[in-house]
């Protein structure tokens, strides 16, 4: 028998997907990676943090991206700049979540008078992309139009929110047989000092690690390293080529600081060492006898921050040879005009690929423009019809293809097309040679893909909120931006807008509950993105607000799936994650309080995502961070355990079952022992005397509780209200006067002291919170208001999205419009979710109590069978929604048993299931 070699064994069960059981009965799969952070999305995406268009990155781990946006204009008049940073005229219009097609509409007349829909389609392969361009022109007079190719390469930035500001790393040249060891490659740092980011730490940055210009590859090791006595690294030093070497430091200490350090292992020295404020090198003679796979470890014996770059060991002698210098970015391209109509060919210094760019329309220009800022200098040159390099600041370069006049009859269209091509020059050349504009194969396959970005088997009564679902799917499909820093790689990260070219924890959770009803494949790459390794030092990926929303997104993809594969896979690090935030993994410093209720502000200083929110302003304001706790995180920490209970369970993880189950009891009796405030409807925010023991509710000077609000409404989410607590928390909820407002939940009691109508939360509703009571209603058989709740937010998002074509962050009490960020996915996602499970057929929606143990539609969604299950017994009944066929009448059973059911709309039915049951059986005929 012919046998496959081990290597290729291990090949396959690294890359070889595992199907998943979808909502639909169908199949979808793990995604396989090989780089942990990164997303499973091609090398061409909307990934640009400058001006909308197509991106390509032609080397993930070098962080350099080349960008081919799109202006469109009117004929010396005007050009419409697409900045992404600040709201412009463009929007997102369709995408599918892989990006093999997304578009953006250019309005150059609002609202649809004038206008380009310009899309980017995957052909065949990843060496090119098509550009679709369409022009419409909707007024009674001609129009005269332009469009501009504008070509970019961008360069990684030194710190997150400022994308023009580039990162000038270092680069070592080493004489020959020579090995470069970066600071960032150790096996092990410790630092005399504790803090409690030691297992966590901010953006997925190493410990110790700092990011600076003339670093070689950017990172270094710092934040204070060597000043404390006993501060060590360590190094493995492996296999060197010659045995006599001289191990050469490159370090930077501030001038006249002074350090001394105890070398052991390889070597065995003490050196002291004085800081100039620059890098430095020492040099220390290492002769290896026979040694191999050995160590170096530096241990300081403290006195001032030592800033390692990294470790040369280069042979005797040869020590002149080892040079460091600076890299210089070079933003302008060799352009070379091809012997093809209509085409260029661009060679950046800092890409290995050539980049080819073709198009369709004859009347063209092809210019340079040398400036970075184009939305000032770009629009100022429209009138400039001569010169063909147009000089602004000379801080930057693009290559513009100029097309003009695109003459435009009154009602009239036209279509325009260009490819973008990647590759050596001979490929490129070839590709450009061989080009092919069959306009009809163009538009049949420009359908094809269009129509994998609407959602599929809706039914009829969801037609009202298809476009503001169709925009909201566009946001969250090209909110994707490269390069992002983290774990020693560059990423690509689904962001909540691109002002935020950055991490952010508790939206990417949103953002991938989004995605689940759009691609579940990108769901759990989602997920994966921000779970870490058991052995990595780092319990998860942290920036932002630590809301564990990681956690429902595991629980919805598994609703989604049933996959015990996808739950044993990600199993490991949601547990560590929750016992970070419980307090009971690593340097977590959550659970120091003697209450049993917990606190994340060592972490960041927002507890619940809410900015402004009253009684988190007032501990900032008041420095009471070391002794007072929110109940968003217990509350939180509750349900998490339940999450994880249930997902222990269903994996047999007796041990793990009793340990979540002592969490749940303890937070929860924390909660309803010093929480609870009788006087004010609410739970609220608790102080401690300086031995960490509760001192009382906080509260105004007035006596007010200052957690009147969706806060001090949040252990309904965890389940472990009295029913007297769930009575009035219900009424606050329900109540005009209180938490209910026209566009939605109120974040604050509007009844409250402190309530404002100015505030970023405070005065205003938002999505992520509502989705949290949304399922908890759901649990608590509350089905009416729960519609109420989705269906006020369908609506607010239908007028807004209508009106301006925008995805916005947060909504205006006052009014009901939308505020914040315009093109805003994230928080705002629970929309989609919303959308899907009243109205997409096949949708099975609970609350967070009962798990969807099996499922089974019939192709035509005319039937359903179910098995629900879940971890504890209660009174009552919670409510399940099941979207079917329309146009029929149903037979529901419950355990065998027929039930009746209500139908808010055709199609959609909503089940009392009994919540003594820990698995119930569900049939609808």
């Amino acid at each position: 028998m012919k046998t496959t070699p081990l290597l290729l064994v291990t090949v396959i069960l690294l890359l070889a997907p595992v199907l998943l059981h979808a909502q639909s009965g169908g199949e979808t799969a793990i995604p396989a990676f090989s780089r942990q952070h990164d997303l499973n999305l091609p090398p061409w995406g909307p990934y640009t943090k400058n001006y909308i268009g197509l991106s390509h990155i032609p080397d993930a781990d070098r962080g350099v991206r080349f960008d081919l946006s799109v202006f469109p204009g009117f004929y010396r008049r005007k050009v419409e700049v697409p900045n992404v940073m600040f709201e412009t005229n463009y929007h997102p219009w369709e995408a599918t979540a892989a990006l093999d097609f997304f578009s953006f509409r250019h309005e150059l007349e609002w609202k649809d008078r004038v206008y380009a829909d310009i899309s980017y389609l995957k052909i065949s392969d990843d060496s090119s992309r098509l550009v679709r361009m369409e022009l419409v022109n909707n007024t009674d007079i001609d129009q005269n139009l332009t469009m501009n190719f504008m070509a970019s390469v961008h360069f990684p930035s030194l710190r997150e929110y400022q994308p023009d500001t580039p990162l000038y790393h270092a680069e070592v040249v080493l004489p020959p047989a020579g090995v470069w060891i970066d600071a960032t490659d150790y096996s092990q740092i410790h630092f005399t000092r504790k803090t409690p980011q030691d297992n966590l730490v901010y953006n997925g940055m190493l410990k110790g690690e700092i990011r600076a210009d003339r670093l070689v590859s950017g990172s270094g090791i710092g934040h204070g390293f060597g000043k404390g006595k006993g501060d060590k690294i360590r190094f493995e030093i492996a296999d060197l080529k010659v045995p006599d070497n001289d191990v050469v430091f490159r370090y930077r200490i501030g001038k006249d600081q002074k350090v001394r350090v105890v070398l052991s292992g390889v070597l065995n020295d003490t050196i002291a060492m004085t800081g100039t404020g620059a890098f430095e090198l020492l040099s220390v003679p290492l002769h290896q006898k026979g040694d191999k796979n050995t160590s170096l470890t530096i241990t300081s014996l403290g006195g001032a921050e030592i800033q390692w770059d990294g470790i040369a060991i280069v042979p005797k002698g040869s020590r002149a040879q080892l040079k460091f210098r600076d890299h210089q970015w070079n933003s302008t391209p060799e352009i070379i005009i091809p012997s093809v109509k209509n085409a260029v060919i661009l060679k950046y210094k800092d890409i290995d690929q050539y980049y080819g760019i073709h198009w369709t329309y004859d009347d063209y220009v092809l210019r340079e423009v040398l400036d970075n800022d184009l939305d000032v200098y770009f629009r100022r040159a429209t009138n400039n019809h001569v010169a063909t390099k147009l000089r602004g600041d000379n801080k930057g370069h693009y290559t513009n293809v100029f097309m003009k006049p695109v003459l435009l009859k009154p009602r009239s269209g036209k279509i325009l097309y260009g490819r973008v091509y990647t590759g050596n020059l001979q490929e490129v050349t070839n590709a450009l040679r061989a080009g092919q504009w069959d306009k009809d194969r163009l538009e049949q396959h420009y359908r094809e893909l269009k129509s994998k970005t609407r959602s599929a088997n809706l039914l009829p009564d969801g037609k009202p909120y298809l476009f503001g679902d169709q925009l909201m799917r566009a946001t969250i499909a090209t909110n994707v931006v490269y390069p992002v820093y983290t774990q020693k790689s560059y990423i690509r990260h689904r962001t909540p807008g691109r002002w935020w070219d950055s991490l952010y924890t508790w939206d990417s959770g949103f953002i991938g509950l989004g995605l689940l009803d759009m691609d579940t494949g990108q769901a759990i790459d989602n997920l994966r993105a921000y779970l870490m390794d058991t052995d990595n030092p780092s319990a998860f990926l942290h920036h932002g607000t630590p809301l564990p929303v990681q956690h429902y997104l595991y629980r919805e993809i598994w609703n989604r799936t049933q996959s015990l594969e996808f739950l044993k896979t990600f199993y490991p690090q949601l547990k560590r994650y929750h016992d970070f935030l419980a307090g009971h993994e690593g340097s977590s410093t959550t659970d120091i309080l003697h209450s049993g209720l917990l606190k994340t502000w060592d972490y960041f200083y927002n507890s619940g995502g809410w900015d402004d929110y009253p009684p988190q302003a007032f501990v900032h304001k008041n420095k009471l961070q070391s002794s007072t706790s929110p109940v968003i995180n217990t509350a939180h920490a509750i349900r998490t355990a339940k999450i994880m209970k249930q997902a222990a369970i269903l994996l047999g993880l007796d041990k793990d079952v009793k340990a979540y189950d002592r969490d749940i009891q303890r937070f929860s009796r924390a909660l309803q022992s010093f929480s609870w405030d009788e006087a004010s409807g609410y739970f609220g925010y608790v102080t401690h005397t300086e031995h960490h023991t509760p001192a009382g509710i906080l509260k105004t000077a007035e006596g007010e509780n200052l957690n009147m609000g969706l806060g001090g409404a949040s252990p309904l989410i965890s389940g472990i209200c009295t029913e007297k607590q769930q009575e009035q928390l219900l009424q606050k909820l329900r109540s005009d006067q209180h938490l209910w407002s026209k566009a939605g939940l109120s974040a604050v009691d509007q009844s409250a002291s402190y309530y404002r109508h100015d505030g970023y939360w405070n005065g205003t509703v938002w999505m992520p919170h509502q989705w949290f009571f949304f399922k908890a209603m759901l649990d608590m058989g509350e089905a009416d208001f729960a519609y109420r709740i989705a269906k006020t937010a369908l609506e607010t998002w239908k007028r807004e999205t209508e009106a301006t074509y925008n995805c916005m962050e947060h909504f205006i009490i006052d009014t009901g419009r939308g505020a914040g960020w315009h093109q805003f996915g994230a928080l705002s996602s629970p929309v989609v979710n919303w959308f899907s499970a009243y109205y997409k057929k096949g949708i099975i929606t609970t609350g967070y109590d009962f798990w969807i143990r099996e499922k089974k539609f019939a192709p035509d969604h005319s039937s359903m069978h179910a098995k629900l299950i879940r971890a504890e017994k209660r009174d009552g009944y919670s409510s399940v929604i099941v979207t079917m066929l329309e146009d029929r009448k149903y037979q529901v059973k419950v355990n065998g048993k027929a039930v009746s059911y209500d139908m808010p709309h055709n199609g959609c039915l909503v089940i009392r299931v009994p919540n003594r049951s820990e698995e119930v059986s569900l049939e609808i005929l």
